[in-house]
């Protein structure tokens, strides 16, 4: 709701004589939360009835967390803007330790994401991890109520929710590789609804767009899903703000697999991004990436 609240403000501020209004929604992901997303059809579980709602014109758009869209977009959407994006690091949150690497042997972490499990369990065998589902509330109280010694949350959800006190540390992407699209906003419409692509267009951030659109390529030319462990991240280069840099990294749940790949290209164009994706994607597939994508999918 938040993001829908703000794309509604950015729209009516560069149209002030538009009314724009928002119709609340809440889909299968919301409502399931005592079984993991793996296991229960992936992160397009948040998007579906939004999809619904557009396809019976009750909706003309639809604001999603990029990193809850799938890969392959559905015939007959698009993807019509992405927004400038929020922090896209994962953080840490406690209410006794001030970092990951403080906590004792057989402390409980949450987490929802089998991406972020697999890089703990990698770099912190001594944690326990224990899954984590419910909205911000939910997930904070449970820490509260000291079910988790600690849990770790996308920075840009509890930065939005003005949350950002309950942060104790940020985990370097180093440490933790965030999700392709993480803290990316994406506005979703009918592919054949032209019109809107254009009223779309000053809200769309260029460099945003090319850096998660090399990530997503990564994901999609794997057959990346919520089942596999993949994490995709693209930065802009500070003393060259062409050359972009997408690193990507395959695991299997239990971190004893891991698989790390990276490229830096000078990006200027959608196709060139694309590009990029495909020669990371396949870097991982030459170390046995699909191998091991094709046998978490099963």
């Amino acid at each position: 709701m938040w993001q829908a609240e703000h794309v509604k403000a950015l729209l009516e501020a560069i149209y002030p004589e538009c009314d724009v209004s928002i119709l609340g929604m809440t889909t299968r992901g919301d409502q399931i939360l005592d079984q993991a997303l793996s296991k229960i059809g992936g992160k397009g579980l948040f998007i579906k009835e939004l999809e619904n709602a557009l396809l019976g014109h009750q909706a003309d758009l639809a604001v999603h967390s990029l990193k809850d869209m799938p890969m392959e977009i559905p015939l007959g959407f698009a993807l019509g803007a992405v927004l400038s994006r929020e922090d896209s690091r994962d953080a840490f949150v406690s209410n006794e330790f001030a970092q990951l690497r403080e906590l004792p042997a057989g402390a409980v972490v949450g987490t929802s994401s089998l991406r972020r499990e697999a890089q703990i369990r990698k770099n912190y065998p001594h944690l326990k991890i224990q899954a984590l589902r419910g909205n911000l509330d939910t997930r904070l109280a449970k820490l509260d109520r000291g079910e988790y010694a600690a849990i770790i949350l996308a920075a840009a959800g509890l930065k939005r929710l003005g949350l950002a006190s309950r942060i104790k540390s940020f985990l370097s992407i180093e440490e933790s590789l965030p999700a392709a699209g993480q803290g990316a906003l994406g506005i979703e419409i009918l592919s054949e609804n032209k019109p809107l692509f254009d009223w779309l267009r000053p809200l769309i951030d260029n460099k945003v767009t090319l850096a998660v659109s090399a990530e997503r390529e990564v994901s999609r030319r794997l057959g990346g899903s919520c089942e596999v462990p993949i994490a995709v991240y693209a930065n802009w280069h500070k003393d060259n703000s062409s050359q972009l840099e997408l690193r990507a990294l395959l695991a299997d749940p239990t971190g004893t697999q891991l698989i790390t790949a990276s490229s830096t290209q000078a990006i200027t164009s959608l196709d060139e991004a694309l590009i990029l994706g495909q020669i990371v994607a396949d870097q991982l597939i030459a170390q046995g990436g699909q191998q091991l994508v094709d046998s978490l999918s099963v």
